[in-house]
Order: structure tokens, then C-alpha cells, then sequence
């Protein structure tokens, strides 16, 4: 979706938009549903192209532990200059690449709604919480020992 950037005072936006999945399908995101993108653009007094939107959906990421898929709602501010952000020096804004270069940046790095790790295990392991582990039990805490001596 294409703006054209040859507006007077103001463009205002208030749409709900539905990003191609070819934005990202190489990414921990499954899909997104209802991008609501609430805001205007315009010129400030030194003729730089400003934008101050509100962006908000539900993006479907993978749970880390469970590998289930999720709804992971998210919610940004956007109030900047947006030169970086103009197609092929054309005066025209691809509104889809600016959206997921704000969205992709919200995208949690580890998630997961799964709070009883028990149910997790199989044929001789079993999937246990950090404060599980007991630093004694370590196999190699003997070489970690030897490892501090010699610096």
C-alpha cells in the first residue's frame, strides 16, 4: 500500500490492514490479525516528513516451549520523521514496509504462556526450570574449577 507523499497540510490514517504474509514468512511470526493504524502524517516547518501513529493488533507467534501457536497482542507509538521510509525517492510511503519495520521490532525474543514445565518430558528427559538446576550436579564443575585457576 502505496501513500502519496503530495499532500497540503495533513494525510490522516484510520484503517484496519491486512499485511501480506510475504512481509513475514522467514520470521518467528505465524500471522497478524486486525493492524489497526490510527494517525496522520505531515510537514513540519523544516519540510521533513513527520508521523505520528498509534499501531495495534494481535500477531500469532510460536510458544517456545510448547510450540503451540499464540495470539501475542501488541500496541506501539510511533512519533517520528519518517525520510528513511520513502520508496525509490518517489514521494510515496509503502505503508506495509513501514508497518512491519515498527512490528517485527515488538516480536518477543523468547515467549511462552506454559507455567507447569512437568508435563514435558519424554523417554529419559524432562524439561526443568532454571531454579531447578543444582550447581553441584554439574559434571563439569571440577574443570570450571581448574579453568579459574590458571588466569
Amino acid at each position: 500500500m502505496l501513500i502519496d507523499l503530495n499532500f497540503n497540510d495533513f494525510y490522516e490514517i484510520n484503517e484496519i490492514v491486512d499485511i501480506p504474509s510475504s512481509y513475514y514468512k522467514n520470521s518467528k511470526v505465524k500471522k497478524l490479525n486486525d493492524i489497526k493504524v490510527v494517525g496522520k502524517l505531515y510537514y513540519d516547518i523544516k519540510d521533513n516528513l513527520y508521523a505520528k501513529f498509534d499501531i495495534s493488533g494481535i500477531m500469532v507467534i510460536e510458544d517456545d516451549i510448547s510450540l503451540e501457536n499464540i495470539e501475542y497482542p501488541f500496541s506501539i507509538k510511533y512519533d517520528d520523521i519518517l525520510e528513511e521510509n520513502l520508496k525509490n525517492e518517489q514521494n510515496r510511503l509503502d505503508l506495509f514496509e513501514f508497518l512491519w519495520e515498527n512490528i517485527v521490532l515488538e516480536v518477543p525474543l523468547k515467549f511462552t504462556k506454559v507455567t507447569n514445565l512437568s508435563e514435558f518430558h519424554g523417554d529419559g528427559w524432562k524439561l526443568i526450570s532454571e531454579d531447578a538446576i543444582i550447581p553441584n550436579n554439574n559434571p563439569f564443575s571440577e574443570l570450571l574449577e581448574n579453568f579459574d585457576k590458571k588466569e
